[in-house]
């Protein structure tokens, strides 16, 4: 599956500078990740985000966001905003900030060994 390599640019543009962000290639997209967790990805046009489950009912209730449900479920505490809701850097700023504020609360991913 491909991904909108022109959203990857822009959240790549976003972080810039960002300690600790490393990006991988996941869920038939990419996934950018702090600390080891996912925060955001792209697939195809749409913005994953992992906005947790304190979260999850207000992101919903915004405009072009809708249900992550990659496996046939809906998964809680992820959504994809579609490319309409990340048109201005605004809108792409909220989200980043939104999930990579949320997956600072959690510890940091460590390396199996």
């Amino acid at each position: 599956m491909a991904y909108d390599e022109g959203l990857a640019h822009r959240i790549r543009s976003a972080l810039e500078g960002k300690r600790n962000v490393s990006e991988k290639k996941m869920f038939g997209g990419i996934a950018f990740l702090r600390e080891g967790l996912m925060f955001v990805g792209v697939s195809d046009s749409s913005l994953m985000a992992r906005v947790g489950k304190e979260n999850h009912a207000d992101s919903l209730a915004r405009e072009h966001v809708r249900e992550m449900d990659f496996t046939g479920r809906p998964m809680q505490g992820y959504v994809y905003v579609d490319a309409e809701g990340l048109e201005t850097d605004a809108q792409l700023q909220f989200w980043l900030d939104r999930c990579e504020r949320f997956v600072a609360t959690l510890p940091p991913k460590t390396a199996k060994g």
